[in-house]
Order: structure tokens, then sequence, then C-alpha cells
């Protein structure tokens, strides 16, 4: 995450951060954040957050599914460099939608690391996913 960056909207809704030289963007990042550091502010003021690898088709198919729930999740694709500063999933058997280890695509409800694809499915099929995106503020006024 080198240089300055700012966000912008992707077509489908979700969110990318782009390399400028310069911005005026109030949500501009600070260049003398680490990368460490910039993924955790970013994973606490987003209830829900993709950590993407760029034309990732993982992270398209996540965001689809929390689009038709109604969640619309910021999107971060990073750079290879960047994969590693992702957090672990504390559990240690964090899914990584196929990119192996627990790398990127990631999400994180709440501030904590769902894993990959495989992981958001089986919250979803389980049952989960809904009240967790509801206890996190991310879906309102749901029946379920």
């Amino acid at each position: 995450m080198q240089g300055v960056r700012r966000y912008g909207l992707l077509s489908d809704g979700g969110v990318r951060l782009e390399l400028t030289p310069t911005t005026n963007s109030p949500l501009a990042i600070d260049v003398t954040e680490s990368t460490e550091m910039r993924i955790q502010r970013l994973i606490s003021e987003n209830p829900v957050i993709i950590f993407s690898r760029s034309s990732c088709c993982m992270c398209h198919v996540m965001k689809r599914l929390l689009a038709t729930i109604g969640v619309h999740p910021t999107v971060i694709e990073l750079e290879e460099e960047e994969i590693d500063a992702l957090p672990s999933a504390a559990s240690g058997d964090d899914d990584s939608g196929g990119s192996g280890g627990g790398g990127a695509p990631a999400v994180f409800i709440g501030g904590t690391r769902v894993g990959g694809w495989e992981s958001l499915v089986a919250l979803h099929l389980s049952g989960h996913l809904v009240p967790k995106l509801m206890e996190v503020g991310a879906l309102r006024d749901m029946v379920l």
C-alpha cells in the first residue's frame, strides 16, 4: 500500500482502493500508517469487508451472496505483497476461497474474520449469517 490511495466505487457497489499521487478525499489513507495498521483500521471501520486479490472470482461470488441478502460489503483489493498482512483466523482452520493458506479472499464481519468462500457459505447454510449481519448492523429490519 505504497503511496496515497483513494476509495473508488465499483460498478457492483463494492469499493476499491486506487493508487493516486494526491487526493483531497476525506477517505484518504495516511501513508505513514503501516499496511497491518491500515488493514486493522479498515476492518474496525466496516461492518462487512472483503479483502481480495485483483480479479478474484471467489470475491465476486462472495459479494453476490451478500448482495442477495441485502448487504453490500466494502471490498479492498490487495497487492500480492499485502496479503500476508491480513490477520489470520483464531481457530487456524480458515479457508481462503481456493487461494490456499489464510490469505485472500477473506471476509470480516463485525471485526471478526469469517474466512473465505467456504466459511461464508457454511455460515449462511447453518442459518447464522443473517443474524450475525444483523448483530453488527449490516442488516436492519429483516424478518427471519
